[in-house]
């Protein structure tokens, strides 16, 4: 016997492959014996290890976090934006600016709190209580209370309280998905496997957070706490910073460079004014003030807000659901989906696809869960019937089977083992239902599937009262019971070398394999037994069954692909199935396949050369995926990462935009999301890409619309103050043009609708400036257009012998009318607006400016507007000269439209 010992200075369980150590090994590690530890030995190690439980993270105070929601160049912008006003008196727009900022801060309070859920997640997956044996007998007790060294009892429904290594099995499966992603339970048992095995092959090791779903273990506390696999994926969590967004980082660079060319702006016209025109200080000062009020874009804030708003509302109606408003637009700027594959991409139902027969292959059309389908040789339809080992096999898999199909509101499901499920519905799409071998093969006696056995099977008599045994099982262990085997000229000795052959290519392509057998006989007592079993049975088949991928799933890659998106498939599973899906997605086709065990070898910069090159990654870990997901975002790409289980989500944590699954995923990764899939489709995060990159057209539509009229106002005051003319425009009359064109008509193109071929784009550059060359040039482009035609309708009015308050009349209409046509312009950012579509195509628009309408109306006749901002009435004349000049500003942006794409398209020709 190992001599207990209690020395605190033992090596630290986590320091140790368990998996790979025999139960002699783990015990002599771990100082412990089966009839579990004595009282001062739990004191001793609880001192030493901890409780049972993952430590919080440190967190920020309450005051701190709400604090630093202010800490954004957009809000500082407003806040500028609200003193200005309030100094002028404008207390309506100051308020309004307030509350904006005061909405903009509680959302990102509310949605850092939801972040900091992900790891209340992982916590709440900890079991709460465990049976462990300890001074020789068995008790319940707290999990917290665990050590390592303690023996725990596991049952059917048990989560498992801690890292075990198990030592006696009884048919014990547990459900791991959470953490290695595998669709179906794992098959425990007490083996050892190799030190760098993949978590999901450690058939030995029960982990922390996984769930019982069939038989009974005992096991040795091996590891607790942060110590466990849940543990490092929580503290993966805590180190993760969380990453701004493209746009909110080019938000706030735009922000920056416009204040800054705002202050210099004003301190120079400010200068001008008072030292070389002589302006009075007082003067210039108002004037200053109002310039930099209709400078600084304080509709902006307002309008991403509701812009991203929209994009959540068309998203959640496309079973979308977006938890973090920045992410709306990040999806446009995607340049490469990270997904996994279970559910995303397949259906997450097993479907038989291939049947092999002695001398014939038989494809078996349909996927999923529904009992339709054709069979099939090279393409040709053929009736199962005609085919007697067909036939036969299909019988077999039917009625050898503890699975159950139903169908309820017309859905298919499979309650049962999902392979058993596969087999039901292959049957259903061959006529012979579970239904018709209840009653005409009524099923006597059956031997379970157990794991060191690896086969079932089930004792029948047929209508004429004849016994059959059928068995299905590893083809391995099949091949070994039988002697025979079964083509469409009767029962031929077994041709061992074929089976394996044929055994061998289809488990290449992906599919897993079941062998199925059957013999005419009764069991020899009576009921059926293991002697029953041993051989003379007849082979069947080898039916290859896979999780197909969805259709949809097919397509939407196929679009990611065309939009310049990769698509990359990161998944638990083994790398045959990940290879045979994504050739069938189109991943990764005429490339490797790289497991987890090949990434934990590489240096960081090797991975984030093989991270570009390679597709399908299999057999994939939590560090894995993280190492995957930081790897890109090294090379410059805009990552978005898709995944359900805990083991995802440091990953989606750590991604651009993390993506979770809603149907099947766990809260844990919803909470480190930042969009939840309602339907668990991968086509869905396609349409989510397409949202996203409408919602970053519509916000550079918006700055494209703002920035010209903000600049077109402010070159009309400074052209008048260089070259000592009439004012314009008083401090009053530009900020009720920024007023009224704020707050109705930017608004409208927060509703323009996706423009056509939108998805044909290349994804825009991560490093890309909002303000590009282009840009730039649009806004000098049409605020000279404005200026020309404000100032020179004014000018022309003063010398017509006008008044100048009829001029500055007609100069504030002036703008305002070619703001109102540089909308319609604003729709397309290159594309004509002279056509029906262009002109009526978003009829936010034409209600914006049928809201404006009025209150330009208003501000020329009405007597109490006059009398505040000196305005006079017009003459339909004068409305048409106004009218002229916004005209000049519609077809001056127009035609330079016109002239890009002529350029562009020369520019193609020639290149092509």
């Amino acid at each position: 016997m190992i001599k207990r010992s209690t020395d605190h200075n033992m090596d630290p369980p986590q320091s140790m492959n368990w998996h790979s150590l025999t139960h002699a090994e783990v015990r002599q590690a771990l100082h412990a014996e089966m009839d579990g530890l004595t009282d001062a030995e739990v004191k001793q190690r609880i001192v030493r290890y901890g409780p049972n439980r993952l430590t919080p993270p440190k967190r920020r105070g309450t005051l701190l976090r709400l604090l630093m929601q202010f800490h954004n160049i957009l809000l500082y912008v407003m806040l500028g934006a609200a003193v200005i006003t309030a100094f002028l008196g404008h207390w309506v727009d100051t308020g309004v600016l307030l509350v904006a900022v005061v909405i903009n801060v509680v959302i990102g309070f509310i949605q850092e709190g939801k972040a900091e859920a992900a790891l209340d997640a992982i916590r709440a997956m900890l079991s709460p209580h465990a049976t462990v044996i300890r001074n020789g007998s068995r008790r319940e007790i707290e999990a917290a209370e665990l050590v390592p060294g303690d023996i725990v009892a596991l049952a059917s429904g048990d989560r498992v309280p801690a890292d075990l290594r198990l030592i006696s099995v009884k048919e014990l499966r547990v459900e791991e998905a959470a953490l290695t992603g595998e669709s179906l339970p794992s098959e425990k048992s007490t083996e050892t496997v190799s030190a760098d095995a993949p978590l999901g092959d450690r058939y030995g090791m029960a982990y922390s957070g996984t769930l019982v779903v069939y038989g009974q273990a005992i096991g040795m506390v091996v590891a607790t706490g942060g110590t466990t696999e849940l543990g490092k994926i929580n503290q993966m969590l805590t180190g993760i910073q969380s990453l701004s967004t493209p746009l909110l980082r080019q938000i706030d660079r735009f922000g920056r460079v416009l204040a800054l060319a705002i202050i210099g702006m004003s301190a120079a016209t400010f200068v001008l004014g008072t030292l070389w025109r002589d302006h009075t200080p007082a003067e210039m000062f108002m004037m200053v003030v109002a310039l930099a009020a209709s400078a600084i874009p304080e509709g902006l804030p307002a309008i991403m807000t509701v812009t991203l708003a929209l994009g959540v509302q068309r998203m959640a109606r496309r079973n979308a659901i977006i938890r973090h408003l920045p992410a709306v637009e990040t999806l446009g700027s995607v340049t490469v989906i990270c997904s996994d594959k279970t559910g995303t991409l397949t259906r997450n139902e097993m479907t038989v696809q291939r049947i092999l027969c002695a001398g014939h292959v038989f494809d078996v059309g349909g996927t999923g869960y529904v009992p339709l389908g054709d069979f099939s040789i090279d393409g040709r339809i053929i009736d199962p019937d005609h085919y007697t080992a067909l036939s036969m096999a299909i019988r077999s898999g039917v009625l050898c089977n503890d699975a159950r199909l139903r169908e309820e509101d017309g859905m298919w499901r499979v309650e049962g083992d999902p392979t058993e499920g596969a087999l039901l519905v292959a049957g259903g799409k061959a006529g012979f239902s579970q239904h018709a071998g209840d009653t005409a093969w009524h099923r006597i006696d059956s031997i379970p599937f157990e794991s060191q056995h690896r086969f079932m099977a089930t004792h029948h008599r047929d209508g004429d009262g004849e016994s059959w045994i059928f068995v299905k099982g590893a083809p391995e262990r099949i091949l070994d019971m039988c002697s025979s085997q079964l083509n469409h000229t009767g029962e031929h000795p077994l041709d061992v070398d074929y089976w394996r052959r044929m055994a061998t290519d289809t488990a290449a392509q992906g599919l897993r394999l079941l062998a199925l057998a059957c013999k005419r006989a009764a069991p020899v007592d009576g009921q059926l037994a293991f002697s029953d079993v041993e051989g003379g049975y007849m082979l069947l088949a080898l039916v290859g069954i896979i999780d197909p991928p969805r259709e949809e799933a097919i397509h939407a890659v196929s679009e990611c692909h065309h939009a310049g998106i990769r698509v990359k498939m990161i998944t638990g599973d083994h790398a045959e199935t990940a290879r045979a899906i994504g050739a069938q997605l189109a991943i990764g086709v005429g490339k490797p396949t790289i497991t987890g065990a090949e990434i934990a070898m590489m240096d960081d910069a090797v991975l984030r050369r093989v991270a570009m090159e390679v597709d399908v990654f299999a057999r994939a870990s939590p560090e894995h995926k993280l190492r995957l997901v930081q790897a890109l975002q090294d090379d410059g790409q805009v990552v978005a990462m898709t995944g359900d289980g805990v083991n995802d989500a440091p990953a989606l944590k750590c991604a651009d935009v993390g993506v979770a699954m809603g149907m099947k995923g766990t809260e844990a990764a919803k909470e480190a999301a930042d969009m939840v899939l309602a339907d668990d489709n991968f086509a869905t995060i396609a349409t989510a890409v397409r949202e996203g990159r409408a919602v970053y057209d519509n916000l550079k539509k918006f700055i494209l619309f703002m920035l010209p009229t903000n600049g077109g106002e402010a070159m009309v005051v400074i052209v008048a103050i260089l070259f000592e003319l009439t004012l314009p425009l008083t401090p009053a009359q530009v900020l009720w043009i920024n007023m009224v064109t704020s707050s109705t008509l930017g608004l409208a193109l927060a509703f323009e609708p996706a423009e056509h071929g939108i998805m044909s784009r290349r994804p825009r550059p991560p490093g890309e400036a909002l303000l590009s060359g282009f840009f730039v040039w649009r806004v000098l482009m049409v605020s000279v257009l404005m200026m020309t035609g404000a100032l020179g309708l004014f000018l022309w009015e003063l010398s017509d012998g006008t008044s100048v308050n009829t001029a500055r009349t007609m100069a504030v209409n002036a703008v305002v009318v070619a703001e109102m046509f540089y909308l319609v312009n604003s729709r397309y950012i290159l594309a004509p607006v002279t056509n029906w579509e262009g002109v009526t195509g978003n009829r936010y628009v034409l209600l914006a400016i049928a809201a404006c309408l009025p209150l330009q109306i208003a501000y020329t006749h009405a007597p109490v507007m006059q009398g505040i901002f000196d305005s006079t009435s017009l003459s339909p004349l004068e409305w048409g000269r106004v009218l002229g000049a916004g005209l000049l500003v519609f077809c001056g942006a127009e035609l330079e439209k016109f002239v890009i794409r002529r350029t562009r398209l020369a520019s193609h020709l020639v290149s092509a």
